[in-house]
């Protein structure tokens, strides 16, 4: 072309949890059956959405009303009935014009992070979840920047790691906050969050916390939502139904927007994300019109409980199954779907490999492969090709450590064991070579 058409950051846009499936797909034009474990999608791993959901859903779709555009904002009905849900925290209050939905939190997310100035960084955690990394690095045209959550330390994040990145970095205008997180699946206490509360306030930042996973808490974690947590600090709260529902398909999340008055620059920040999502018209207007309706009814409450007691269940499964494994290190989950295991010191090399009697499979590999591939990476590809299980490496969550993220959606028990069993041996076989 005449002039350079893409601009530095789009480098940045790398997404391994969906682009490791192409691979899985070759794998499966030869014939193998392949064990997703890319991605966080209930629905794919056999969780189906119960009746009485499903009725409302369809009541609605005989509605003529359904099909039409919502507000640009969102249903007024449906922000207001979330405004008064988070003013029933007994936190910060807020009124229906402090939401806003959008087409997935994705969509939300690419919208804060894309009117920002690209000298205004967003620190968030690492390993980090590649939809907020990504785009606030293609943003800024630069490596994202994180502070350290910490394996030896339930995945907790190093509060002197993130207070001294804010200190010695003046672009540094907010901080990300994934609680639950994802991609570890630790629960943060609620005074770890009013730490890094404090941090923001003595360093006049704003806040973003992703609880997307909000209630999706097990194994007794006790945690605080970010609406009674933060105080007067400006701050937006990512929220949706795609996990807890589940109904990722909906596209369906929205933003809470906190404390606006507290500052004008923060304030204009909401207002552009608003304008931008008004030159879209609207976001789907179904799952807007079933959120009231699911969420009064009496059954959501024990539906959400019994949801993270079985996933709990399966964390508990997971970490007695792992637990042996010398190579690795392991920490039992308390939210999200996830767990994140990560290789000892010296566990991986870079001749270790895994048996593949099957030539084509063999071939398949051989392309995949590169000598400047993380080392995790390396093994994930292995144990794609050999066991035929689709996990992501940490090193592609923008983390220096090395390891693999699984989740914990499997609800076929048959399944779930030869998954389990299958990345065990996996990683037996791999590392005693």
């Amino acid at each position: 072309m005449r002039q350079k058409l893409l601009r530095e950051g789009a480098d940045e846009l790398s997404y391994e949890i969906r682009g490791i499936v192409r691979k899985a797909e070759q794998l499966e034009q030869l014939g193998h059956r392949i064990y997703w474990e890319n991605i966080g999608d209930p629905i794919q791993k056999h969780r189906r959405l119960p009746n009485w959901i499903k009725d409302i859903i369809i009541e609605l779709l005989k509605d003529d009303t359904t099909y039409g555009y919502s507000h640009s904002k969102g249903l007024l009905e449906t922000r207001t009935f979330l405004a008064h849900k988070t003013n029933l925290l007994n936190g910060v209050q807020i009124n229906a014009e402090d939401i806003t939905f959008f087409n997935g939190l994705g969509d939300a997310i690419a919208k804060i992070y894309q009117y920002l100035l690209p000298t205004a960084r967003v620190i968030g955690p690492s390993p980090a979840y590649s939809t907020h990394s990504s785009a606030e690095a293609a943003h800024a045209n630069h490596q994202p920047i994180t502070y350290a959550l910490d394996p030896e330390n339930q995945w907790y994040p190093d509060l002197i790691d993130l207070r001294n990145k804010v200190c010695y970095n003046p672009n540094i205008v907010g901080i990300l906050v994934i609680n639950p997180d994802n991609p570890t699946g630790m629960v943060y206490p609620e005074k770890i969050l009013i730490a890094m509360v404090a941090i923001a306030k003595e360093f006049s930042l704003f806040l973003i916390f992703d609880e997307i996973y909000e209630h999706i808490i097990y194994n007794n974690a006790r945690t605080a939502p970010m609406a009674k947590v933060i105080g007067t600090v400006p701050g937006i709260s990512l929220k949706g139904i795609s996990k807890e529902v589940p109904w990722p398909g909906a596209r369906c999340g929205w933003a809470e927007y906190y404390n606006r008055d507290q500052d004008d620059d923060f304030n204009k920040l909401c207002q552009t994300i608003d304008n931008a999502k008004m030159i879209e018209v609207s976001s789907t207007r179904l799952p807007q019109r079933a959120i009231p309706k699911i969420m009064t009814d009496p059954r959501y409450d024990p539906f959400l409980k019994s949801t993270s007691r079985a996933i709990g269940q399966r964390s508990k499964k997971l970490y007695d199954f792992f637990a042996e494994i010398p190579y690795v290190n392991f920490n039992l989950t308390n939210g999200a779907f996830y767990n994140t295991i990560i290789f000892k010191t010296g566990a991986l090399k870079s001749k270790q490999q895994l048996n593949i009697t099957d030539p084509k499979t063999a071939q398949l590999l051989e392309n995949w492969l590169t000598p400047e591939m993380p080392l995790d990476q390396r093994f994930v590809y292995y144990l794609l090709a050999a066991k035929q299980v689709c996990v992501v490496p940490i090193s592609a969550f923008c983390s220096p450590l090395l390891g693999f993220r699984i989740t914990l959606l499997e609800e076929d028990l048959e399944d779930q064991l030869e998954i389990f069993t299958r990345i065990k041996e996996g990683i037996m076989e791999y590392c005693s070579d």
